[in-house]
């Protein structure tokens, strides 16, 4: 993230708006330090996760800044989740979620057709004793088996490219649909966020998300569908005739709010089938440390 982000991110975030002096402060610290060291660091994060990380890793220093990058959807997680869960993390980056599901409990899958990303996520999985917990393969999630072509030196901005969209460091990507790479398993939790892609990746699992163990499932809606030719109201369509319907979740209230489309508050919009069953799981759920905070 650039100064300016950086800055507007600690001042409008849930958890450091309160407290910006001590975001400000590990703002500084990890600047020094990621200097100092000139490479990779180890992070020590929530529940006792760690993490590599290394300078411009947005997804990954925002966590760092604020404790939860995502707040209102990693809150949603962690208060969700339960040990025994399967949890799909469908454009997995080098693993924030996933972790945070390791750290619940929860099993799964973690996909990132990205190779040098993929092997960063196995990494912070391995350094937590979690990669014999989830299948991470180096493949793309689609409507059908294909290959596309993916850019590749874009951080966790990677994405497929469109017939007209040029660059020299464009990767050769294998793409599966979820219901066959995921064989009969049955998510708990879905996380899509696949930088525009997201309605493909429904396309090919109408199974999964007709099995009535998959309770929830984050999608990013943040315009980028619009590059593949979708609407994000031909998604939110999607998933209300699949039986979701949109929410909001506040992980300092355990609120949550029912809406009448995607969440215009956030990138990311929570889609909940069985309200009922994820109420009582997210006010029954352990209190989490954050910083200086629990939630």
């Amino acid at each position: 993230m650039k100064i300016g982000r950086v800055f507007k991110f600690i001042l409008t975030h849930p958890l450091t708006k309160r407290d910006v002096f001590s975001a400000v402060l590990r703002f500084i610290r990890y600047q020094i330090a990621s200097r100092f060291h000139g490479g990779t660091m180890v992070y020590e994060w929530v529940k006792g996760l760690r993490f590599y990380v290394r300078r411009g890793e947005t997804a990954l220093t925002g966590n760092i800044y604020a404790g939860l990058y995502e707040f209102s959807d990693m809150g949603f997680l962690l208060h969700f989740l339960r040990k025994g869960d399967v949890f799909a993390d469908v454009g997995a980056n080098v693993g924030s979620y996933t972790l945070l599901a390791g750290s619940c409990g929860a099993t799964g899958f973690a996909f990132e057709p990205i190779p040098e990303t993929n092997a960063r996520l196995v990494e912070n999985l391995r350094l937590n004793h979690l990669d014999g917990r989830f299948f991470c393969p180096v493949i793309g999630i689609g409507s059908s088996q294909s290959t596309l072509h993916f850019t590749s030196d874009n951080n966790c901005e990677n994405h497929a490219l469109t017939p007209n969209e040029r660059t020299d460091r464009a990767i050769r990507v294998s793409v599966q649909p979820l219901d066959v790479i995921l064989n009969g398993a049955s998510p708990t939790l879905i996380k899509i966020d696949v930088e525009g892609l997201e309605m493909e990746v429904l396309k090919g699992a109408t199974k999964t998300l007709e099995n009535h163990a998959l309770k929830a499932v984050i999608i990013e809606l943040n315009g980028n569908s619009q590059r593949y030719g979708y609407e994000e109201q031909d998604i939110v369509t999607l998933m209300v005739e699949k039986g979701f319907l949109p929410y909001a979740y506040d992980p300092l209230e355990r609120e949550v709010k029912k809406l009448s489309g995607q969440n215009p508050l956030s990138d990311n919009t929570l889609f909940i089938r069985d309200p009922e069953f994820v109420f009582e799981r997210v006010m029954t759920a352990g209190r989490v440390q954050v910083n200086d905070l629990e939630v």
